[in-house]
This record gives C-alpha cells, sequence and structure tokens, in this order.
C-alpha cells in the first residue's frame, strides 16, 4: 500500500517536531545531570515561580498547559525538598535554597548552550532566539477550551 506524498509543509512541520522533541529530551537530561534529582518539569516551575515572585498551583496549570493535580504534585515535591514553601494564601515562594540551586542550574546550562552553539554567529544566535520567542508566545488553546499564551519561565 503507498501513501500519498507529503507536502513541503507536512514535511518541514514533521522536521520541526522531531528537532523540538530532540531538543525537549536533551534538556530534560542536561537538567538532570546538572542538578540530580531535579527534573525538568520541576526545574521549569522553579523558573516560573522565581520570575513571578508568587504563584498559585492553579495559575502554573494554567501557564504550562498542565492539569492542576500534576502542578500540586510537583510543587509538594518541590516543599518537601525546601526548594519552594507555601504562605498562608497558598502561593508558593522560592526559597534561598530553591533559588541557589535554579541560579546554579542555570549557569550550568548556559554553559552547555554556549558550548552548543559557539560556532554560530551572533546574528544566527539573535534569529533562533526571535522565532523560539515566537514559537513559545504563539496562543494555545488548552484541553479545557481557554485560551492562553505559553509562559516564560526559567528561560528554558
Amino acid at each position: 500500500m503507498t501513501g500519498r506524498a507529503k507536502s513541503a509543509e507536512e514535511q518541514v512541520n514533521e522536521d520541526l517536531l522531531d528537532q523540538l522533541s530532540l531538543y525537549g529530551r536533551r534538556a530534560r537530561g542536561a537538567v538532570e545531570r546538572v542538578a540530580p534529582g531535579l527534573s525538568f518539569a520541576e526545574y521549569s516551575l522553579l523558573g516560573q515561580v522565581s520570575t513571578t515572585g508568587a504563584a498559585r498551583a492553579h495559575d502554573l496549570a494554567r501557564v504550562f498547559g498542565l492539569d492542576k493535580s500534576t502542578v500540586s504534585r510537583q510543587l509538594a515535591g518541590l516543599v518537601r525538598r525546601g526548594l519552594v514553601e507555601r504562605d498562608e494564601a497558598r502561593c508558593v515562594h522560592v526559597t534561598p535554597e530553591g533559588a541557589r540551586l535554579l541560579r546554579a542550574t542555570r549557569a550550568e546550562l548556559l554553559g552547555l548552550l554556549g558550548e552548543r552553539v559557539a560556532d554560530w554567529t551572533l546574528e544566527e544566535r539573535r534569529s533562533f532566539a526571535t522565532l523560539m520567542r515566537r514559537y513559545n508566545a504563539a496562543e494555545d488553546e488548552g484541553d479545557d477550551g481557554e485560551t492562553r499564551s505559553a509562559g516564560r519561565g526559567s528561560g528554558d
């Protein structure tokens, strides 16, 4: 059985999907190597909370397009490890230990990124950052039908 030929647009979109998937796997692996015991999801949450100063689980769930129970479970792990703490309003804040881990992890990840793009021109880096910013800012309709913009947490 033969399938129809893929259009140029389909081929490019498949390549983009493959490249984004590969980036995701590499990013997860890099965080876990740099900060053993900290998952990429936890690193992302920690970064978003640090960026906003304080957040509630439902707000983080909306930003990341996740179920609130998933975010609550991940936050509970960060609380247990002393990386975030909850206030009386149930908002989470990054602790000094969480901020230290976030800074150290981010510095290591920036070093790894710098190595990977060392032979790129500054203009190529700017173009890539612009395209990624545009991609990440695209509005996305969640499972609940609510339109939202992608979050800009830890700079990943």
